[in-house]
């Protein structure tokens, strides 16, 4: 009898390991995204490029990131669905990403060069991660996966 429990409950739970957790804005259901092996990486890649400016688990480091500094630029920004990041569309997060932020006001550099495009794309499921169901799905009622 256990046995054969086990080997229903198999499948089932070897395909939330593949698949990203759902999320219900209202009576519609998508998915996020991510895979939880991106976040996995996207939090390796985070840790060794982001998290000096954005905090170890996308917080942000100052209370008023939008507060400019006194040399004129903006600090960074949390990145964890408190902030404005949720705000623009996957293909702005990688402008940013690429390009760095001078043309946002910060000072963050530009990755183009430093991580290909999974890695990019893993820190970013990193950060999403952090962001509410609520949030996520605002996020794709704006055109989050553009």
């Amino acid at each position: 009898m256990r046995q054969s429990l086990l080997l229903l409950l198999c499948p089932l739970l070897m395909s939330g390991c593949s698949k990203a957790d759902p999320v219900i804005a209202g009576d519609e259901e998508f998915h996020r995204w991510y895979t939880v092996e991106q976040v996995a990486s996207g939090n390796i890649v985070f840790q060794q490029n982001c998290a000096q400016c954005h905090g170890e688990q996308a917080q942000g480091l100052v209370s008023e990131w939008r507060v400019r500094l006194e040399d004129g630029s903006l600090p960074p920004p949390p990145l964890n669905g408190t902030a404005h990041a949720w705000h623009h569309p996957k293909s702005v997060l990688l402008q940013v990403i690429n390009g760095g932020g001078a043309e946002f006001g910060g000072k963050m550099p530009g990755f183009a060069a430093v991580l290909d495009e999974a890695q990019k794309l893993a820190a970013i499921a990193f950060f999403q991660s952090y962001w509410t169901d609520e949030i996520y799905a605002q996020w794709m009622q704006m055109g989050g996966t553009n």
